[in-house]
């Protein structure tokens, strides 16, 4: 059984950081595209950054360029988010999602993913 648990969230100020772990149980991270998702209230799931499979190619929304950091530790089965400089419009519930495909590649489209944590929530409030 897959199952991938996020933890890190929490209450930080604006300007603080972050890091959140996805721990993925039950499938084998390294051959495969890992996405980080975020969704506030009212809005529709958005893509963050995401890290390839097979090339290691990492991208990021626009949005967190040069405040995010996505790294994947292939021996503790896990993927990180470390977020930096965080702004009260980072305030939502984030998610991480493993595309099941072998050697699969990033992808902003939330239907390339099969396998989703339960979320963890961000809130970036003074």
């Amino acid at each position: 059984q897959v199952q991938l648990v996020e933890s890190g969230g929490g209450l930080v100020q604006p300007g603080g950081s972050l890091r959140l772990s996805c721990a993925a149980s039950g499938f084998t991270l390294d051959y495969h595209a890992i996405g980080w998702f975020r969704q506030a209230p009212g809005k529709e799931r958005e893509g963050v950054s995401c890290i390839s499979s097979s090339t290691g190619h990492i991208d990021y929304a626009d949005s967190v360029k040069g405040r995010f950091t996505i790294s994947r530790d292939n021996v503790e089965n896990t993927v990180y988010l470390q977020m930096n400089s965080l702004k009260p419009e980072d305030t939502a519930v984030y998610y991480c999602a493993i595309d099941r495909g072998y050697g699969s590649s990033c992808s902003w489209s939330v239907y390339e993913y099969d396998y989703w944590g339960q979320g963890t929530q961000v809130t970036v409030s003074s």
